[in-house]
């Protein structure tokens, strides 16, 4: 079976050991409950608190809020591991993504108050940034936090959020100051238990991750503590997530590469039993270079990504590379998934076989997280200097 990595310069022996006991837990636990939650449109919360308890979410936490006080590969491994089993309905990506706003910019009250019920699977975050009228043009958000004593009073909606049927917490991009573009951009951490005013839209309806719950949340004077701002002031919103952009860039390449390496394995296994014309598909030429060409893909993507891995663990993947990861990752994920389909013949196209699963939830891997256009663009920039 493939992994992440075995041999790169990130990788010690609790990171193998880390890698063992995560393969265990979503064999026991994630792929036999599968097909159930993508019926159900919603991964239960008790495989929340059952990932929480065997310590999957924490290995990038601090031990003062409740982890194991290693670095980001920690959660590059569960997120790549998730990949490899090929599911794309449990949300921890995005745990993971609100985990470090709150470790990154969190007051050290907010930090022992949050942190600790996420890594536990007590609770569950989302991050809300997508408007209706605006997608990875985050300067142009409409959400209003609106100054009323020592609370704030919060309007607008949000659009495509992930887990947003079930989050406790979720950290709400929101201007604070209308007169200003991007410094008018503030965090604000939502608490949904008993917020009046705050609505959740119904589960969204998608082409794939039907088992991930994406909803619209809407917002109407909702009242939120001004101690709930991320940050020391306001108005560092557009900084706080530019800064956070590339670890929530190299997730999306860190699930691809999962992804591809699961549906290169099943369509191995496939192509080497099928047979036509009197012989296996795998011993038709093109059936070879093709798999050929989509495994030299997969391990130039690996290298790269433990390239970013390693810059991440030092505080050094800039933009421009995560953008490259997040690129790279989601196209080669989406060109191996047509390719991998192909070889299914008719029955890639049957939902009874994961390829035609993972061919859906590739889909989306180019548009969010910033488009791949918007990709190039960043990369692009990074050029022109």
């Amino acid at each position: 079976m493939e992994m992440l990595t075995p041999t790169a310069a990130w990788a010690a022996d609790e990171h193998r050991m880390f890698t063992d006991a995560v393969r265990r837990f979503f064999a026991d636990e994630l792929v036999p409950n599968m097909e159930r939650w993508t019926e159900q449109g919603v991964v239960e919360r008790g495989f929340w608190e059952k990932a929480g308890a065997h310590g999957i979410m924490g290995g990038a936490v601090p031990e003062t809020y409740g982890g194991a006080g290693g670095g980001l590969a920690f959660d590059a491994i569960t997120l790549y591991e998730q990949g490899r089993v090929g599911d794309a309905g449990w949300g921890f990506g995005i745990q993971s993504i609100v985990i470090h706003y709150l470790l990154a910019y969190g007051s050290e009250e907010q930090k022992q108050r949050w942190v600790p019920g996420l890594v536990s699977g007590d609770k569950v975050a989302a991050l809300a940034m997508t408007e209706p009228g605006t997608g990875s043009d985050l300067q142009a958000i409409r959400a209003f936090a609106e100054k009323d004593g020592n609370q704030y009073s919060l309007n607008g909606s949000k659009i495509f959020i992930t887990n947003g049927q079930t989050a406790d917490l979720i950290v709400v991009a929101a201007k604070t100051d209308k007169s200003e573009g991007a410094r008018g951009m503030s965090l604000i951490v939502l608490e949904t238990e008993g917020a009046e005013g705050f609505r959740r839209g119904k589960n969204l309806k998608k082409l794939g991750m039907k088992a991930n719950d994406t909803s619209e949340l809407f917002f109407e004077d909702v009242k939120i503590p001004r101690t709930n701002l991320l940050g020391a002031e306001e108005g560092q919103g557009f900084y706080q997530l530019m800064k956070q952009l590339p670890w929530e860039r190299l997730v999306i390449a860190l699930t691809a590469l999962g992804y591809i390496d699961y549906a290169l394995s099943e369509t191995i296994g496939y192509v080497q039993e099928r047979k036509a014309f009197g012989q296996r598909i795998m011993d038709f030429q093109n059936t070879r270079f093709k798999l050929a060409e989509m495994k030299t893909k997969a391990e130039m993507l690996r290298a790269f990504v433990n390239d970013c891995i390693v810059k991440a663990e030092a505080g050094t993947l800039d933009p421009a590379t995560a953008s490259m990861a997040k690129y790279w990752g989601s196209e080669v994920q989406n060109e191996v998934m047509h390719e991998c389909l192909q070889l299914f013949g008719g029955y890639g196209y049957m939902m009874e076989y994961p390829i035609a699963r993972l061919y859906a939830d590739a889909r989306v891997q180019m548009i969010y997280g910033g488009s791949n256009e918007i990709m190039k663009e960043l990369i692009a920039r990074s050029i022109d200097v």
